[in-house]
């Protein structure tokens, strides 16, 4: 059986939860996961909560959940129907570049932190080293993060054009 677009439903079902356990098992909570997966997988990009809640058969407190983690991860966007009250949530294109951006945030943080720490425990001692190496790793990847972004958004542009 499949649906008005020729899709077994079964079978993006099952990409979905096999996609989300690849997320969970990344760290994911894995509400959000499935969520993130569903919407990923539609072709508009983007669902309604009632639409969430019936294909994943969740709760619309846990399609709620899911999309507030998201929303705060830059994972996904809310968006207002024209004329309804109705909430949308999208995933966009640029949802990797946009998650790891985010980190970044998150990498420059740790980084103040781990200054202080070195700072705290000394330099020259075990730990002082130990949070220094710890720093000088994170401000590594942040640089790497960082060229690898705009290497990622030319290749895009060749793979797809401006969009």
């Amino acid at each position: 059986m499949s649906d008005a677009r020729g899709r077994d439903p079964d079978a993006v079902s099952k990409f979905v939860e096999s996609f989300a356990a690849q997320l969970v098992e990344a760290g994911m909570q894995r509400m959000p996961a499935r969520v993130f997966a569903a919407l990923l997988s539609s072709d508009e990009g983007s669902m309604t909560s009632a639409q969430l809640g019936e294909q994943l058969r969740i709760s619309p407190a846990a399609v709620s959940g899911a999309v507030r983690y998201l929303a705060q991860t830059h994972m996904v966007s809310r968006e207002r129907e024209p004329g309804s009250r109705r909430e949308r949530y999208r995933v966009h294109g640029d949802q990797w570049y946009e998650a790891l951006t985010n980190r970044e945030a998150v990498i420059k943080r740790w980084e103040g932190a781990l200054r202080e720490g070195v700072s705290s425990l000394g330099a020259e001692t075990p730990a002082g080293r130990r949070m220094a190496e710890t720093l000088a790793f994170f401000e590594f990847v942040e640089g790497e993060v960082a060229a690898m972004m705009e290497r990622w958004r030319e290749h895009r542009r060749q793979l797809f054009g401006d969009q």
